[in-house]
């Protein structure tokens, strides 16, 4: 016998308010689940070699995989935030010197770059060697430094957590791999038809293609050009280091870091460190994003500059730190499924 209709709405609003409440309820970790869903799931051919090489324990295979995720997802970000608290330490010591002493002189080059540059030497020729009165024209700029240095802290802190709370919702996603993936198989088939594992390895595929390609030659130049820093003296390696791998993105982004330090070198009368860190810049670093790069990329995501770039950007503003990481592999997943879906009759046919 068929349901009266008052039955049918009221079994809908039911289920309605039920998702709202479930997402309200999930809507904090929405990001952290996210993004322990794409480690697991980049991860997840590394998971079964160790599965079968621990003899099936499945519990101590996702415990051991889950401990490898966090020394390498992890233990990168909070070294970065102690070598960043070593390096405000060294800014600090700069500025009471700054205060003491004042700006050296201005380089003679600055004032022959067009436009802009006569203003900012006779700009900077003011402050040079009176303390004094630069203490007084940086105390104009102290509270948005301070205001800018708070939210730099709290986002900082933020990406911190959501990833450590991703790192362990991921153990979850490796103990119950299967079982999700075959739900998730089974939603997504009543919802895109026969095409919906197609996609599905569409989506895999290009998360993977994003993870290993972009982001981790991304953090391959940012360790480099950190030890190349660090070799030739430069302070604030781990600074320039970070701004290296946020650069990455860009194509002319790391030798703007590297090129500016090799001209620091230059002007403070070490050429030889100076061409050494362009040297490593060029040879080094810069080899790592023309060669590495468009090799692991071609094999799972073949995506336009502009969806990477903006996924970067668009993430660390809607999710933080850890934006970095899913904002390019959230939209490219949805530019390859668009794709997909503008041509699907070129889909292979389902089984």
């Amino acid at each position: 016998m068929q349901r009266p209709t008052s039955d049918r709405i009221l079994a809908l609003v039911a289920f309605t308010v039920l998702v709202v409440g479930c997402v309200l309820v999930l809507w904090p970790f929405l990001t952290a689940l996210v993004w322990a869903a794409i480690l697991a799931s980049t991860s997840w051919q590394g998971f079964l070699w160790l599965d079968r090489a621990v003899g099936q324990r499945r519990l101590l295979a996702a415990m051991l995989i889950t401990l490898l995720v966090t020394v390498v997802v992890l233990g990168p970000v909070v070294a970065v935030a102690f070598a960043l608290a070593d390096n405000v330490a060294e800014l600090g010591r700069a500025a009471t010197a700054l205060a003491r002493e004042g700006l050296p002189d201005a380089p003679s080059w600055l004032a022959d770059l067009p436009l802009i540059g006569q203003p900012i030497f006779d700009y900077w020729r003011q402050f040079a060697h009176d303390g004094q009165r630069l203490v007084v024209e940086l105390q104009k700029l102290a509270k948005p430094a301070q205001d800018a240095a708070l939210i730099a802290g709290r986002i900082l802190g933020q990406g911190v957590i959501d990833i450590a709370l991703s790192v362990f919702l991921a153990f979850f996603f490796f103990l119950n791999g299967e079982a999700l993936a075959r739900r998730l198989g089974v939603a997504l088939g009543r919802l895109g038809g026969d095409n919906a594992a197609y996609l599905l390895g569409i989506a895999r595929g290009t998360v993977s293609g994003v993870i290993y390609g972009i982001l981790g030659t991304g953090l391959a130049q940012g360790v480099l050009a950190t030890i190349g820093f660090a070799i030739a003296g430069v302070p604030g390696a781990v600074l320039l280091g970070v701004a290296t791998f946020f650069l990455s993105v860009v194509p002319v982004g790391p030798p703007l870091v590297w090129g500016g330090a090799a001209i620091w070198l230059f002007q403070q009368g070490e050429p030889g460190w100076a061409a050494f860190v362009a040297a490593w810049g060029f040879f080094i670093v810069s080899t790592v994003d023309n060669l590495i790069k468009p090799f692991i990329i071609s094999r799972g995501a073949n995506l336009p500059f502009a969806i990477v770039f903006l996924g970067v950007l668009g993430g660390v503003l809607a999710f933080g730190v850890i934006g970095v990481f899913l904002g390019p592999a959230l939209l490219a997943v949805g530019y390859r499924l668009a794709m997909a879906w503008t041509t699907m009759e070129s889909a292979p046919p389902s089984a």
